[in-house]
């Protein structure tokens, strides 16, 4: 019998490809974790020219996803200068209910984040264990790519913003020392107190800017990247890639433009900005 969470992630990773897959499309950004493995099946069953199509990894794993499906990848700085890819498909270990997202739990982090704020539209895909109304729910900790020779004092400076566990993420044998991005950073987990507020005022009267160790995920994002030896963080927020081009912005925006979460029944979730939730069952209807 399937694992009924493999299965969800299938159906998210079918429906966000078939809502979305472009085979115009020149440049796509194919993103880290066990959902992308359905995301690039599903677009390799659609049977469709795929010859033209350039596909961007963001991570040695995804890479390897990529060419044993016969796709053809490119690394993001062979990228024409001045190109955006023209979507990009990826996970999340948490998502919020204004489409901010946790990511960096496969220590991809700083790639991923190139390949989300260089595309046209980001498309979040992933099962029902990361739909939340709030950041910090149920994925409790903050993935932070740093430089190693500042990891110490970034963690007392993330102490200073609340988070007093922060630790540097170690592999699965101790021995072997803090785990390496593919830009050989380290990844520090930064846990706080609560729930991360959406926006940055809430409805009762919470400014999110760190009183009582209440944060809103922008204005925690800010204060962590303004960190010496940072080099990315595992919030992603702020615009998505429709919101950066009416800002008048080539690049910059971070979030989805929707997110597709399996669900336990077998049904999918989509999560637009600007929409909420819509159900689409196992018969395709959208309720």
């Amino acid at each position: 019998m399937a694992d009924p969470v493999e299965k969800a992630k299938e159906n998210a990773a079918r429906q966000a490809v078939q809502d979305h897959f472009d085979p115009t499309a020149r440049y796509i950004g194919i993103g880290s974790g066990s959902t992308i493995v359905f995301v690039v099946q599903a677009i390799k069953n659609r049977n469709e020219d795929l010859s033209r199509i350039l596909f961007v990894p963001t991570g040695y794993q995804s890479r390897q996803v990529i060419v044993k499906a016969g796709l053809q990848a490119i690394q993001f700085d062979s990228l024409p200068r001045g190109e955006l890819l023209d979507l990009a498909f990826d996970g999340a270990d948490e998502v919020d209910e204004d489409l901010n997202c946790i990511k960096g739990g496969g220590a991809c982090l700083y790639q991923e984040k190139l390949v989300a704020t260089h595309a046209r539209k980001f498309i979040c895909v992933a099962d029902h264990r990361k739909l939340q109304s709030r950041l910090l729910s149920q994925w409790k900790k903050i993935p932070i790519e740093v430089e190693p020779l500042a990891a110490h004092s970034v963690l007392e400076s993330l102490a200073a913003l609340g988070s007093h566990q922060a630790i540097i993420r170690s592999g699965e044998m101790e021995k072997s020392g803090p785990i390496k991005t593919d830009q050989d950073n380290f990844i520090v987990d930064a846990e706080f107190k609560h729930p991360l507020h959406p926006r940055a005022t809430t409805a009762e009267g919470v400014q999110g800017t760190g009183e009582d160790t209440q944060w809103a995920v922008e204005a925690l994002a800010k204060e962590i990247k303004q960190i010496e030896g940072v080099l990315s963080v595992g919030l992603f927020c702020g615009l998505n890639g429709f919101e950066a081009k009416e800002a008048g912005k080539k690049i910059g925006g971070q979030k989805p433009v929707a997110a597709y979460f399996g669900m336990e029944d077998g049904s999918v979730v989509i999560r637009k900005a600007g929409e909420g939730d819509i159900v689409v069952s196992k018969q395709g209807e959208k309720t």
